[in-house]
């Protein structure tokens, strides 16, 4: 890529930021390259002269780094939410010291819990999105501390969200496995953010010579008999949208079969600056 010999685009760490009105936004995870991300994004940026940011909350799917490391480029003392199980913001608040930097004053950050199921309003205004946790996997991020006093189900979620004239996105950046009750639930939703982290099992493996499988790291693959491509074949409905890709999965190489087999199966797959309007 850096040679400009790759067939394919740069692409920064996944961030997705959502709103109802296009004046309060929501932030879907919180990316290591958020402050690039806020930098690149006109709609995320202060009004002219002023210091009030319009990011009014961060949802949490996680405590992994790659979806928590954004908090502390927004600890400037701007108020906003954080939106997470009870378990992310034991990780968060009671077992890291650096997170404190979110509440140094009064009124910094409002930490609001949620379980799983649960349906909450992400709202500033009379404009509401309503937002429903799914539970998709039970593994903690390696760096948790007694991981066995926390609740498994809160470990990774994923996030359904409903606009205020009906329409459904999802956000499933880390799926260990589809069944039959994700895929009911995915034929829902008119566009699918889905997990294409890995395209295949052993891939960290092949490409460094050592490491975890995909469903080690809880990430089902691209291709296989389990995979996504052939497990999610008969979701009509949702525009579906691969995110959440590593540098190593083939898929992202444009002169590739993998690319290929991924675009003849009706999937695109997410790019810096793209935006959706439901």
């Amino acid at each position: 890529m850096r040679a400009g010999s790759f067939a394919g685009k740069a692409r920064t760490q996944t961030q997705i930021a959502i709103s109802a009105d296009a004046a309060s936004w929501f932030l879907l995870g919180a990316s290591p390259d958020l402050r690039l991300q806020i930098e690149t994004a006109p709609e995320l940026h202060p009004a002219a002269g002023s210091r009030n940011s319009p990011i009014a909350g961060v949802l949490l799917p996680s405590a992994d780094l790659d979806q928590i490391t954004g908090l502390l480029s927004l600890r400037e003392l701007q108020p906003f939410r954080v939106y997470c199980t009870s378990s992310v913001r034991r990780i968060l608040r009671d077992q890291n010291t650096v997170f404190g930097m979110l509440n140094r004053v009064p009124n910094q950050v409002e930490w609001c819990e949620f379980k799983v199921g649960d349906s909450f309003s992400l709202s500033t205004n009379e404009h509401a999105i309503r937002c429903e946790a799914v539970s998709l996997g039970t593994r903690f991020p390696a760096y948790v501390m007694k991981p066995d006093t926390l609740l498994a189900q809160e470990a990774t979620v994923g996030f359904v969200m409903t606009s205020p004239n009906g329409k459904r996105m999802a956000f499933l950046p880390a799926v260990p496995s589809i069944d039959g009750r994700l895929l009911e639930l995915l034929s829902t939703v008119d566009v699918l953010l889905f997990d294409g982290t890995f395209w295949s099992e052993d891939e960290l493996v092949r490409v460094q010579g050592a490491g975890a499988t995909a469903s080690e790291m809880g990430h089902v693959t691209v291709s296989g008999e389990e995979g996504s491509l052939r497990k999610l074949a008969r979701l009509q409905r949702p525009r579906k949208i691969f995110v959440h890709v590593n540098n190593t999965n083939p898929m992202l190489d444009e002169s590739s079969d993998e690319y290929r087999q991924v675009r003849d199966a009706g999937w695109e797959i997410a790019e810096d600056g793209w935006r959706l309007d439901l």
